[in-house]
């Protein structure tokens, strides 16, 4: 079998199947587990796959850059951002993560709630301007353009100096074994502090998103209050994570 022939199969069973076993998968074909490896770092580094030990999951849409993403299955995440609206209380604190399914949080906003919005996206404090009742606060730092939210140290201080009701987390994988994941370290690290200023931490999660993985780790499930997404229940992804004890908020 040609190295092309192995990696469109190996695509084909990531598609169908949600992940990719190097062992099982080589003695099925009767291939050597390196061989299989080295395809699968090829897939990698072009970012079709997300390698994890002993084989692959599938690689997150949401790794493209901002106006890609913006573009990416919209109508999904207006439906997971309308139901996450619903999470923010009149008179409440909440700290709203960046990316494009915050941003229709924002957008699904009624016009005249009440809260206190702290953000570290330039993108969703300047989309809240218009809402005259929302008080918002927004955190300095470096800039990082890919998710045009800020990060770093300036911005990691400002963020240990708040306390919020809610955090509405965006992430790019959602997975039953890999966690919640993201693309970057220093993003990575920037969302585990929001979170840990938070009462309670809900993740945004289009169904894109559910069974992906990315590189970086930003939270096991064990340590967020639910996961809002519009994959149906039905998907054996989405079982595996209430199987898990993550609570699933449908978002219809």
């Amino acid at each position: 079998m040609l190295a092309a022939e192995r990696k469109d199969l190996l695509l084909t069973r990531l598609r169908a199947d949600g992940k990719v076993i190097a062992k099982d998968l080589a003695r099925e074909l009767g291939l050597s587990e390196d061989t299989l490896r080295r395809d699968l770092r090829e897939l990698a580094t072009a970012g079709l796959c997300q390698r994890v030990y002993g084989g692959a999951l599938p690689a997150s849409p949401a790794l493209a850059d901002y106006a890609t993403r913006s573009g990416v299955e919209a109508a999904s995440k207006q439906r997971v951002a309308a139901r996450a609206a619903e999470l923010i209380q009149p008179g409440s604190t909440v700290l709203l993560d960046g990316g494009t399914t915050t941003l229709a949080v924002v957008r699904a906003l009624p016009p005249g709630l009440p809260c206190t919005v702290v953000t570290h996206s330039p993108t969703i404090a300047a989309a809240l301007v218009e809402h005259a009742a929302a008080q918002v606060f927004l955190l300095g730092g470096r800039l990082f353009k890919h998710s045009v939210v800020t990060c770093g140290a300036a911005a990691a201080e400002a963020a240990r100096c708040v306390s919020a009701d809610v955090f509405l987390l965006g992430v790019t994988g959602v997975h039953p074994t890999e966690g919640l994941t993201t693309g970057d370290a220093d993003e990575a690290a920037m969302k585990r502090i929001l979170a840990s200023r938070s009462a309670d931490t809900y993740v945004l999660a289009s169904a894109e998103k559910i069974g992906a993985a990315s590189r970086y780790l930003v939270l096991p499930l064990r340590d967020v209050t639910g996961i809002v997404t519009d994959a149906p229940a039905s998907d054996p992804t989405v079982q595996q994570l209430g199987h898990a004890g993550t609570p699933i908020i449908p978002a219809p």
